[in-house]
């Protein structure tokens, strides 16, 4: 991403205006009016009221890393998706702000067994810091708490920059999906009520400041783990040097094993439904399979005679000197497709999660022929 990409933040689209409400036709005076009570046809029968549109759905299993635009929710994302790939079901693996942009993974079907790989997996995420503003958001859409004439040098930045390093303490923004006794914190914060959040210990494995375009900004990039929240650390990091600051703009780069190159964004799937709704191109294509989420497991690929027993949820024991005796878990496969999440324990195969697959699979990335 360029230096003025990384500094750039559109602002959603407001919404249309609710459109009036037809007046409904008042009958001619020839008409003759029924008394009041339930309508009526000329038989005495009541009409049938208007059958609802339903979309036709089906199995269709595998990941999708959408680039998500600037403005859209997560859930509205994953309801897009939804409607255009017709999924019976579909979810994504780690909210994305309305304010930022990049990869957004959302599983289909069998794939949502495996939401927690992702959502455990690092996170890399390119943000620009506008220093000399605190606000009640920690990002660009909330209200102006603190200012400052101050502004950090590139080297006082570096310098502070270790201090965040590693595995810290960070209180999450007011505004984010934590629960206070059943409640969204954003919803205690938008009721104007008191939201206090106690600091968890949270990993930043690598944080770097990558550009300094001009003193009121700065353009940062942060690799860390689960629960980590970009705008505290924007926030904290203005604090330490004492000119306050807030996120001007965040990009996720990549999450788990899903990165820039497997994105594609809303117009090229788009584009892609269309060609498949006309014969030309097969949705497939750009579908991830779901074993992609599991990079960071063993595959261990098993006989029939195995794979029968998984897929009744019963364990299987691998015999002989080639049989693994290692403890852990596994995705089992047999004749390269994928079967199971499994537990192996000395040459048991114990299953916790059966795939059925049937439908379409994604198949972005595989090699055919």
């Amino acid at each position: 991403m360029s230096q003025d990409e990384s500094n750039k933040l559109a602002r959603p689209h407001a919404e249309e205006p609710p459109k009036a409400a037809s007046r409904s036709m008042e009958p001619p005076a020839s008409f003759e009016t029924r008394p009041t009570g339930a309508p009526q046809d000329e038989g005495g029968r009541k009409p049938r009221g208007k059958k609802q549109f339903k979309r036709d759905k089906r199995d269709v299993h595998g990941w999708i890393v959408l680039d998500k635009p600037v403005g859209m929710t997560s859930t509205h994302a994953v309801s897009i998706i939804k409607r255009l790939t017709k999924a019976k079901r579909a979810g994504h693996a780690g909210t994305l702000d309305p304010l930022a942009s990049g990869a957004l993974p959302i599983a289909l079907g069998e794939a949502t067994k495996t939401v927690p790989f992702v959502m455990d997996g690092r996170k890399l995420y390119l943000f620009t810091v506008r220093w000399g503003e605190e606000r009640d958001t920690d990002d660009a859409e909330g209200r102006v708490t603190e200012t400052s004439a101050a502004r950090p040098t590139p080297e006082a930045i570096r310098a502070l920059l270790p201090a965040f390093t590693g595995t810290i303490q960070q209180v999450p923004p007011r505004f984010s999906a934590i629960k206070i006794e059943g409640e969204r914190a954003y919803d205690l914060a938008r009721d104007g009520a008191a939201v206090e959040l106690a600091a968890r210990p949270v990993e930043i494995t690598r944080l770097e400041l990558t550009a300094s375009p001009d003193p009121d900004h700065a353009v940062f990039e942060a690799e860390c783990g689960k629960g980590t929240y970009v705008r505290s650390l924007a926030r904290d990091i203005g604090r330490e040097l004492g000119c306050f600051g807030h996120v001007s703009a965040l990009r996720r780069v990549a999450v788990g094993p899903f990165d820039e190159e497997t994105m594609i964004s809303l117009e090229e799937l788009e584009a892609v439904c269309h060609r498949a709704a006309a014969g030309e191109a097969s949705l497939a294509d750009a579908i991830l399979p779901v074993e992609t989420a599991l990079d960071d497991i063993p595959a261990l690929a098993v006989g029939r005679a195995e794979a029968a027993r998984l897929q009744r949820g019963q364990p299987a024991i691998l015999r002989g000197r080639d049989a693994p005796i290692f403890r852990g878990p596994v995705y089992v496969t047999v004749a390269g497709q994928l079967l199971a999440l499994a537990e192996m324990d000395h040459g048991e195969i114990v299953p916790k999660r059966v795939f059925n697959l049937a439908g379409l699979t994604g198949s972005r990335g595989v090699k055919k022929g």
